[in-house]
């Protein structure tokens, strides 16, 4: 298993930067790749009356504010889930998105609209969030929700929130996010603070990279016994 704090992979023409934010940096376009944000979950949960931590919005946003600022982004597309539900938008919660967006008022937001998005519906006009259907072309990558392979490009999507379980030497074993590319498919991670995990049985020639706090790393396949 190689690690670094940060993956950069070629694909389709493009430079993918692979950050333990569990986002991709394309730096030739200075553009953002960021899948199922949530935003607004653990509000949607606390009116259904499910008792889930606060501020789960604040610290994603956060997140995004440093990324912004630390790779100079002039563009964000959301890859599908912006939004969990129409519940998401409680006014401290609108309140919190719209002074983000206010402080980042010069970057370019865009929405691949995802299945969860079909539900909560756009997002609200003042946010300056440009929504679109799947795919949005960039550079012969297609920017989508759904992991379906699409001819004439390379499909980068979010939508199955993909983990793998690390075991330690002491046997016991953790779950972490994960990028998972195939030979014409990409998937990111589940970028919001407040979401579940589904972990993923690896086919032969796939590629995966976890993603841990401060570093992301190849897992290497297995060598076959003989």
């Amino acid at each position: 298993m190689s690690t670094v704090a940060t993956v950069t992979l070629q694909v389709a023409g493009n430079t993918l930067m692979l950050l333990p934010e569990k986002v991709i940096f394309l730096p030739e376009a200075d553009t953002l790749l960021v899948a199922d944000a949530h935003i607004g979950k653990a509000t949607s949960f606390r009116q259904l009356g499910v008792p889930v931590p606060a501020g789960t919005t604040g610290e994603t946003l956060s997140v995004l504010t440093r990324l912004i600022q630390r790779l100079d982004v002039k563009r964000i597309v959301f890859l599908g889930d912006f939004l969990h539900s129409a519940r998401s938008l409680a006014p401290d919660t609108l309140a919190a998105v719209l002074r983000w967006r206010e402080l980042h008022s010069a970057v370019e937001l865009t929405l691949v609209r995802g299945n969860h998005d079909d539900r909560a519906g756009d997002p609200p006009a003042l946010l300056d969030i440009q929504p679109f259907d799947e795919p949005v072309m960039l550079r012969g990558l297609a920017l989508s929700h759904h992991p379906r392979p699409m001819a004439g490009a390379y499909v980068l999507a979010g939508h199955l929130h993909p983990c793998v379980s690390i075991g330690g030497r002491a046997h016991d074993w953790h779950r972490l996010p994960c990028f998972w590319f195939s030979d014409r498919v990409g998937v990111l991670p589940a970028f919001g603070a407040f979401t579940g995990m589904q972990a993923i049985r690896v086919r032969q020639g796939e590629r995966v990279f976890a993603a841990a706090p401060d570093r992301v790393f190849e897992l290497l396949p297995k060598a076959k016994r003989v």
